[in-house]
C-alpha cells in the first residue's frame, strides 16, 4: 500500500510543487522586474505562454475522441439485451438523477457565494460572449446532420446523440456488434493511455500557467481560487455526506451511519488513487460482503456506476462554469444554467473514471454554454486534490445506487449489512489494481 500511494501521490505532489514554485517564479518576476519587456516577450508570452498553451490545447485535443468512444462503450454495455429492462432503467435514472442534483447543488452555491471576481480578468483574458441562441435552435440542433462536421467543431450534444445511438445500434446487431464493440473497447483503451500521458505533463503546465498567471495577475487571483476550491469542497462534501445518506434512507431505509462506516476503506482507497476504476474491484468487494448487495447486481451497477456516474465530477463543473464566467464578467442566464445541467449530465455518461478526465470534460461544458477554455487555467493547480475528493464521492454514489436497486430487487442481504464485523475488504491494494491494469 505504501507503494501504491507512493505513486499515486507522486503525481499530486510534482503538481503541488509546479503549482507552487510557477506561483514563487511568477511574483518574484513581477515585482522585480515589473515593466520589463524581456521578461513580458521572453517569459511571459515566450516559454511561459507556450508550454502553457501547450497543455490546454493537449487536454482539448482528447475532448472529442474521449467523449465519443467511452460514450459508444457505456451505451453498448447498457444495451445489451441480457441487461435491458428494469435493472438497466433503475440504475440508468438513479445514477443520472443524483448527477442532476449534483449539479444543481453546485450551481446554486457558486451563485450564492460568488467566488470568481470579475476585475481579475486582464486585458489577455478578456472575452466577447456570443449571443446565445434560441431554445428552438438549440433542440434543432441537437441531432447531427453531419456528424463528422459536429467532431471537427466539438459540437459536444450532438456528438453525444450521435455516440447514443451508434452504441445502441452496436449492441443491436448480433455477432458483428460484437466485434465492433470490442473494437471500441480497445479504442477506449487506447484514449485512456493518452489520458495517462497527458497527465504526466500536468506538473509542467501548471508550473508554467501559475506563473504566467502570477505575473500578469498577482496574489488578488488566488484569492478567488481558494474561495473556488472551498466551495467545490464543501458541496462534495454535503452531497457525500447528507445528500447521499438521505437518499438511502429514503430508498431503502437502512441506517445511512452503517453505511458511511462501511465505506471509509473504499473511500480512502478512491482518494489515494483518484480513479474509480481502480477502485472498482475493492468497491465491488465491499458491496458484496460489508454492504450485502449479491453478485448479480453489484457486477451491473457498479461497472456502469464507473462510466457514467461522474457526481463529484460534475458539482465541480458546476462550481467552475459559474466561477470561470464570474471572472470574465460574463452573465449566464437561466437557459444557460439549463444546459449546463443538461450537458453535463449526458456527459457524465461518457466521463471515463481516471485520474484528470474532469478537466477534459470541463472543457467540452464552457465550450457548450459559450465561455472561454482558458479560464481552466484559473483552477487546473488545485484541481488535483479536488478530483481525489471528487473520486471518493463518486464510489459512494455507485454504492448508495447499488445497494437501493439491490434492496428493490430483493437481492439483497440486511443481515450482512447490519453486521459490523461481516466481511472485511481485501486490503492487498497493489494486487488489485495491477489486476485492473
Amino acid at each position: 500500500m505504501a507503494t501504491l500511494l507512493q505513486k499515486k501521490f507522486g503525481l499530486t505532489s510534482k503538481i503541488l510543487f509546479g503549482m507552487a514554485t510557477g506561483i514563487a517564479l511568477g511574483l518574484i518576476l513581477r515585482n522585480v522586474f515589473p515593466e520589463s519587456d524581456i521578461v513580458k516577450d521572453y517569459i511571459t508570452e515566450g516559454f511561459l505562454h507556450v508550454i502553457g498553451t501547450i497543455f490546454i490545447s493537449s487536454l482539448k485535443m482528447l475532448v472529442v475522441p474521449l467523449v465519443f468512444i467511452s460514450l459508444v462503450c457505456g451505451t453498448c454495455s447498457l444495451s445489451e439485451p441480457s441487461k435491458l429492462g428494469r435493472l438497466g432503467g433503475k440504475t440508468l435514472a438513479f445514477y443520472l438523477f443524483t448527477t442532476a442534483i449534483a449539479l444543481i447543488l453546485a450551481i446554486v452555491s457558486a451563485v450564492l457565494v460568488h467566488p470568481g471576481n470579475a476585475s481579475l480578468a486582464s486585458e489577455k483574458m478578456e472575452y466577447t460572449a456570443k449571443e446565445a441562441p434560441s431554445l428552438s435552435s438549440v433542440l434543432i440542433n441537437i441531432v447531427p446532420t453531419n456528424p463528422m462536421q459536429a467532431m471537427s467543431e466539438g459540437n459536444m450534444l450532438q456528438i453525444i446523440i450521435f455516440a447514443v445511438i451508434f452504441g445502441f445500434a452496436i449492441a443491436h446487431i448480433g455477432e458483428r456488434g460484437k466485434r465492433v464493440a470490442a473494437l471500441f473497447e480497445d479504442l477506449n483503451e487506447v484514449i485512456m493511455r493518452v489520458v495517462t500521458l497527458i497527465m504526466q505533463l500536468a506538473p509542467y503546465g501548471v508550473f508554467a500557467l501559475m506563473a504566467k498567471l502570477a505575473l500578469t495577475l498577482g496574489l488578488g487571483t488566488f484569492e478567488s481560487v481558494v474561495k473556488y476550491f472551498f466551495v467545490v469542497l464543501v458541496v462534495l462534501l454535503i452531497h457525500a455526506f447528507i445528500v447521499y445518506p438521505t437518499l438511502l434512507k429514503l430508498f431503502s431505509g437502512l441506517n445511512p451511519l452503517i453505511f458511511i462506516r462501511k465505506m471509509r476503506d473504499v473511500q480512502l482507497f478512491a482518494f489515494s488513487t483518484a480513479s474509480s476504476n481502480a477502485t472498482l474491484p475493492i468497491t465491488i468487494e465491499a458491496s458484496e460482503h460489508r454492504l450485502g448487495v449479491d453478485n448479480k447486481i453489484a457486477s451491473f451497477t457498479l461497472p456502469l456506476g464507473a462510466t457514467i456516474n461522474m457526481d463529484g465530477t460534475a458539482i465541480m463543473q458546476g462550481v467552475a462554469t459559474v466561477f470561470i464566467a464570474q471572472v470574465f464578467g460574463i452573465e449566464l442566464t437561466i437557459t444557460d444554467y439549463a444546459a449546463v445541467v443538461v450537458t453535463a449530465t449526458l456527459a457524465s455518461i461518457g466521463t471515463a473514471g481516471v485520474p484528470g478526465v474532469g478537466l477534459i470534460m470541463l472543457a467540452m461544458v464552457l465550450n457548450q454554454v459559450g465561455l472561454p477554455v482558458e479560464g481552466i487555467a484559473l483552477i487546473i493547480g488545485v484541481d488535483r486534490l479536488l478530483d481525489m475528493v471528487r473520486t471518493a464521492v463518486n464510489v459512494t454514489g455507485d454504492c448508495v445506487a447499488t445497494v437501493v436497486i439491490a434492496k428493490s430487487e430483493g437481492e439483497f442481504n440486511e443481515t450482512v449489512f447490519n453486521n459490523t464485523q461481516a466481511g472485511k475488504v481485501a486490503r492487498n491494494f497493489d494486487e488489485q489494481v495491477h489486476k485492473v491494469e
